[in-house]
């Protein structure tokens, strides 16, 4: 059985999750595929950092971090490492990037990710900055470095968007994806649908944790931007900025504005899309939208995903599942991590 070691740098809710799936089911997993992953280092600014060439048992880290305590009181080789130096100093195959998402300038994850490959690590992350803003510069670096990026984590969580995309449907002739990428708006869309001013629904959201203190970034659609960008650049070559997006948000629809669409036949709908014209031109757009019922997007209610995309050999194919939490986003990692070692022998 191979064993595949990751550094993590990050462990918040998404490297907790991943944490807790090799928990659960790490005995099973590696039964299944003949690879144990091994959690070697975690470097997090709040939990503390520490380094076990031998890995962490996963079960010890989660009792440290919802116990409060410091994983850097676990028994290791070392403790106190930043990112920086446990990409450097660990004996990590692999690094899995889960800092905070910035989508200005993808720091520090951009540079986290960037020093991994540079020096022949392959990289995971479910941080969309880096995706969004760098990928085209990060993707030269792995394939001249031969290594790999995973980011399937970085659109709709552990549901396969990318992995469809790019493989079961790459030879497809993908023209156009169009969906909900937002949890959050979908499920204040939702809520208004149900009688609930916008405010109330945001305040309901904020209360269930789909939304922020600061929801600009998801009801303004920038969250969502950024992942159009990615499907644009990831599966169909483009080279897009978020400025190259058509970006509306949320926050002007009314209650009357729904209560018309209903009246309609029609549901409102966060709508995320991508085309490529018969020019060969990429176009891209985040704006509130109108389905109609029978749409299989218009369906799609609460924080849950959903994305179709068109090709031209099997017209229209509908993926629907969770766009964000803990064990789906953990599942992500999971899935790119697999991928990677099936494709990459692992260091013995």
């Amino acid at each position: 059985m191979r064993s595949y070691r990751l550094a993590l740098i990050g462990f918040g809710n998404v490297g907790q999750g991943f944490a807790q799936i090799l928990r659960d089911r790490g005995l099973e997993l590696a039964r299944q595929f003949d690879l144990d992953l091994k959690i070697t280092a975690v470097s997090d600014p709040l939990k503390g950092s520490a380094y076990d060439p031998e890995g962490f048992d996963p079960a010890e880290l989660l009792e440290a971090v919802q116990a409060g305590r410091s994983i850097e009181t676990l028994k290791a080789a070392a403790t106190g490492w930043d990112a920086k130096k446990t990409i450097t100093e660990s004996n990590a195959d692999a690094i899995v990037e889960l800092s905070y998402t910035d989508l200005k300038t993808g720091e520090p994850a951009a540079s986290h990710i960037r020093q991994a490959l540079e020096r022949g690590l392959h990289a995971v992350t479910t941080n969309k900055g880096p995706i969004a803003l760098h990928y085209p510069e990060l993707s030269a670096i792995a394939r001249r470095k031969g290594v790999q990026i995973g980011i399937e984590g970085t659109v709709m969580s552990g549901t396969p968007t990318m992995r469809l995309g790019t493989e079961l449907l790459g030879a497809a002739g993908v023209s156009r994806v169009m969906g909900i990428v937002n949890g959050t708006t979908n499920y204040i869309l939702t809520q208004m649908e149900g009688g609930a001013p916008y405010a109330d629904a945001l305040a309901e959201a904020q209360a269930q944790g789909y939304a922020e203190a600061d929801p600009t970034g998801d009801v303004e659609g920038f969250d969502a931007a950024g992942k159009v960008v990615i499907l644009a650049n990831v599966l169909m070559g483009a080279a897009l900025t978020m400025g190259d997006v058509d970006r509306q948000g949320i926050t002007q629809l009314t209650l009357e504005d729904i209560a018309t669409a209903q009246a309609e036949g029609q549901r409102w709908k966060l709508i995320a899309s991508v085309e490529k014209t018969a020019d060969g031109a990429i176009k891209a757009a985040v704006r509130p939208t109108q389905l109609p019922f029978t749409h299989p997007l218009a369906s799609v209610g609460g924080p849950t995903n959903a994305v179709t995309f068109t090709t031209a050999l099997l017209g229209d194919v509908t993926l629907i599942g969770p766009g964000a939490g803990r064990l789906p986003t953990g599942y992500a990692i999971l899935c790119d991590l697999l991928a990677i070692a099936r494709s990459t022998p692992a260091a013995q």
